[in-house]
């Protein structure tokens, strides 16, 4: 199959002609439809973040199954699935704590006497995210997917895949934003949009949009941004005070860097929560007034949007079929697996929301 190869940081990805295994217990054997390009991959290419390389990078994907191993009774071949990194194995504190996204039981991957599931010339090539869906398949535990229904656009459904249920997820699932209240979200890419949305279906009654691109914040407004502030233009913790009259009930960062972290939390009001998505580089500190917490003003970090993806992407795909969430107007480009470098430089540019890659 072709694949995207990874060769380490600040290097173009190569396309090569990768051997991939057969599915071993409870693996799923998925063609990749779509894989949309996402900011958290960039981190990795730009170096901020570490990976071993040979790697095929890639994590938000929707496609069909093409073949089960022994042990999978919950897909079929034929099944349109979407992939989730958050794979759990289902029995540890975590999973039966309800916490699903934060298991890391190594079952979910094969261990190292197990042979690879990828290789080029004859030696291993790493999975990325329990997926590695800059591919034309997916090799991947079964409890990294969730059966759609058939109706479902898979391009669509590919943005399900990690942005839009993380932004979506952050707003419903870890702040649980209440009906009524005021969010201000930093960044108004993927993830940031999707927490726009999420807050709008919770029924927040004012929605500020933060970004310095005028073409993301007026995709904002369209996806249901209520106010934005241009942060090119002046302080946007005092924008955002002056228009919800003292700091907004909850805040949200979707960029991923320490002075928008600082300033979301400075944004919130008394009694307010700050949530922060964005993945803020490795070794970086963010710094907070001591005294504000005299006030219980909350930071927290969310994680792929608190998800219990088997219940949550489902839901998500119900609200776009129903008009509630708007998917198609987050797809900037469409491409092919060749195009991923070009993709990046978009992404980097602020030229896109989501490229999404196709295959045939």
């Amino acid at each position: 199959m072709k694949a995207a190869i990874f060769h380490g940081p600040k290097q173009d990805l190569t396309i090569e002609e990768v051997e991939v295994d057969n599915p071993m217990a409870r693996e799923v054997l998925v063609k990749t439809v779509a894989s949309g390009v996402c900011h958290s991959d960039l981190h990795f290419v730009d170096g901020f973040y570490q990976f071993p390389a040979p790697a095929i990078l890639g994590h938000e994907a929707a496609g069909i199954v093409e073949s089960v191993g022994p042990d999978v009774t919950e897909f079929a071949p034929g099944d349109h699935v979407i992939a989730c990194l958050s794979a759990f194995c289902g029995h540890c504190d975590y999973c039966l704590t309800g916490q699903t996204h934060l298991c890391r039981s190594p079952e979910v991957r094969r261990s190292s006497t197990d042979p690879p599931k990828y290789t080029w010339n004859g030696d291993p090539v790493a999975q990325f995210a329990n997926l590695s869906s800059y591919a034309e398949k997916m090799l991947v535990y079964e409890n990294a997917l969730v059966k759609i229904r058939d109706d479902m656009p898979l391009n669509q459904a590919a943005l399900i895949g990690c942005g839009v249920t993380t932004g979506v997820g952050a707003a419903l699932n870890t702040a649980k934003v209440e009906p009524g209240s005021t969010v201000a979200v930093f960044g108004a890419g993927g993830v940031g949009l999707s927490a726009i949305q999420g807050s709008l279906i919770a029924g927040a009654r004012m929605i500020i949009a933060v970004d310095t691109v005028e073409a993301k914040l007026a995709t904002a407004r369209e996806l249901g941004a209520t106010h934005i502030v241009d942060a090119s233009s002046g302080d946007p913790v005092e924008a955002i005070k002056n228009l919800t009259g003292g700091g907004a009930d909850y805040t949200f960062e979707a960029i991923g860097l320490k002075l928008t972290a600082e300033q979301c939390f400075e944004s919130i009001r008394r009694g307010g929560t700050a949530t922060i998505i964005g993945m803020i580089p490795q070794g970086e500190k963010v710094e907070l007034d001591g005294s504000s917490f005299l006030q219980e003003k909350k930071i927290q970090g969310s994680s792929m949007g608190s998800n219990r993806f088997r219940v949550d992407m489902p839901r998500y795909i119900d609200f776009y079929m129903q008009g509630r969430l708007k998917l198609d107007e987050m797809i900037t480009r469409t491409g092919r697996l060749e195009d991923v470098n070009e993709a990046f430089r978009a992404m980097k540019a602020g030229e896109v929301t989501r490229t999404v890659l196709e295959f045939d």
